[in-house]
């Protein structure tokens, strides 16, 4: 996967392989009812040949955070939940249920790499860069689907810093400075 043009709201659009082109959208006005714009914001993937899915959350840099998050996934909503008081990155990951399956999205060596998996396959994500990245890499193994690359590069485009102890640490201030108004 590797970027091409952007448009204004556009976050990373690029072609992967046999899917055609798949587009992430930040923010994502049309998942987000228009009397809630100041408080939550989106991110959205869509694509010729993947279902859509978008997360609402209340936003942190432009992108909508874990916290108070919802998910769709193929026009399902889905859960997840995540261990906030744990240490690991490894106790910390996502737990996703998304249309019968269940996932985990991990932070593994840092803020612009993660994994997300499932019993049957496994999509290792990489982005150029943290906030706007040019380019995000996704390398696939086993059954990898149009559903797991849906929720891969998706969840590129949602606040998940505070996947990691460090990055929950970093960046506590400005999720309370959010919270508190300021």
């Amino acid at each position: 996967m590797t970027s091409q043009t952007q448009h204004h709201v556009t976050f990373w659009r690029g072609e992967v392989g046999g899917l055609g082109s798949v587009e992430l959208v930040v923010p994502a006005l049309e998942v987000v009812p228009v009397a809630d714009q100041t408080r939550t914001c989106g991110a959205m993937v869509v694509g010729e040949s993947v279902p859509t899915s978008y997360f609402t959350g209340m936003p942190y840099g432009g992108r909508p955070r874990l916290a108070s998050g919802r998910l769709n996934v193929a026009g399902q909503q889905a859960a997840f939940e995540r261990g906030a008081l744990r240490t690991s990155r490894q106790g910390r990951a996502l737990r996703i249920r998304a249309v019968g399956r269940e996932y985990r999205y991990v932070e593994t060596s840092g803020r612009r790499h993660h994994v997300l998996e499932r019993a049957e396959a496994r999509i290792e994500m990489v982005r150029s860069g943290w906030a706007r990245p040019d380019v995000l890499s996704g390398t696939p193994s086993g059954a990898v689907d149009s559903v797991d690359i849906s929720l891969a590069v998706l969840f590129e485009g949602v606040y998940t810093r505070n996947l990691s102890l460090s990055g929950a640490l970093l960046s506590g201030p400005g999720r309370l400075a959010d919270r508190l108004g300021g």
